[in-house]
C-alpha cells in the first residue's frame, strides 16, 4: 500500500511539531505540508490533495469544523481525523463522517490505531468504507475518548433525529420500555443505544446508579420522594418533569432502607 499523504492542522506550532513527529514514529505515510490555521488548511488541502487531514479544532478564523464542511463538499475529499485539547465536540466531529476523535496529549499507541482506521477507510473493498459510524459505534468512539481521563461518564441521548451528549450525572432514570432503553434528564427524555440495562449500567458509577428493578436504572441523588407500597415495598418518585414513578423490586428494599435509614 502507497504511503498516506498527511496534512497537519494546528495554530500552535509545538503541538503541529509533535503531531508531526509521532506521525513519523508510525511510518507508512508523508508529511505532504502543516497548516497554521482553516484557511491555509483548505489552500493546501486543493494544492497537496492529502489522504487525511489532522485537524484541531478551535482555531483562529476558520474552525476545524468549518474546514471540514468545506472539505466534504470536494469530489475526492479527505479524511478527517480531529486532535484536540476538547472532548466536548466528539458527536459533532462524526457528524462530518471524522474518522476518529483523539485527545491531546496524543498517544503513540492511539495514533497508530487511528491511522489504521484510515487505511481501513480508504481500503476499496469494503462498500460501506466512507460510511458514517453507526450510533452504536458512536458511543463506543465516545467511551474511548474518555477512558484515558477516568471515569468522565458522558451518555449519547437519540432525541427525534439528533444525539444529545449529557453529563452522567443530569441522568435521573433509565427505564426499559417495549424493548428500548429510555433516559431521563432534568430537560430531556430520549432513547439511548446500548441493548440492555447490564450494559448501561457497567457504564456508570455503582455508587450512584442502582438497579432498584430489573427494568429500572435510577440515580440515588436524584430521588424527590420515596411512597410506601404494598408489602413493605417503596416507590419511588423521581426529580424528572414527569415526576416519573419507579417500583423498588424486593430484593433492593432492604438496601434502600439501610442507605437511608428508612
Amino acid at each position: 500500500m502507497a504511503d498516506l499523504r498527511v496534512l497537519v492542522v494546528d495554530d500552535e506550532r509545538l503541538a503541529r511539531e509533535e503531531l508531526c513527529f509521532l506521525l513519523g514514529q508510525v511510518g507508512g505515510l508523508e508529511i505532504a505540508g502543516q497548516a497554521t490555521d482553516g484557511v491555509e488548511a483548505l489552500r493546501l488541502s486543493g494544492e497537496l490533495k492529502p489522504d487525511v487531514v489532522f485537524l484541531d479544532v478551535q482555531m483562529p478564523g476558520l474552525t476545524g469544523f468549518e474546514v471540514a464542511r468545506r472539505l466534504l463538499v470536494l469530489d475526492a475529499p479527505p479524511q478527517l481525523v480531529f486532535v484536540t485539547a476538547f472532548d466536548q465536540y466528539a458527536l459533532d466531529a462524526f457528524s462530518v463522517n471524522a474518522v476518529d476523535y483523539v485527545l491531546k496529549p496524543v498517544d503513540a499507541d492511539r495514533l497508530e490505531q487511528t491511522l489504521e482506521r484510515v487505511r481501513q477507510r480508504l481500503a476499496p473493498q469494503p462498500s460501506t468504507a466512507q460510511m458514517p459510524l453507526s450510533p452504536a459505534d458512536l458511543e463506543k468512539v465516545i467511551e474511548a475518548v474518555h477512558a484515558r481521563q477516568g471515569r468522565r461518564d458522558q451518555l449519547a441521548i437519540r432525541v427525534g433525529e439528533r444525539f444529545i451528549l449529557v453529563q452522567a450525572e443530569e441522568v435521573i432514570h433509565a427505564s426499559l420500555i417495549d424493548e428500548s432503553i429510555i433516559v431521563a434528564t432534568t430537560t430531556m427524555s430520549g432513547t439511548s443505544n446500548y441493548r440492555t440495562l447490564d450494559e448501561l449500567q457497567t457504564r456508570l458509577d455503582p455508587a450512584v446508579f442502582w438497579r432498584v428493578h430489573r427494568s429500572h436504572l435510577v440515580n440515588i441523588t436524584k430521588i424527590k420522594e420515596i411512597v410506601p407500597w404494598f408489602s413493605r415495598n417503596y416507590m419511588l418518585k423521581m426529580k424528572d418533569a414527569k415526576a416519573t414513578e419507579i417500583p423498588v423490586s424486593r430484593s433492593q428494599t432492604k438496601r434502600l432502607r439501610e442507605y437511608l435509614q428508612l
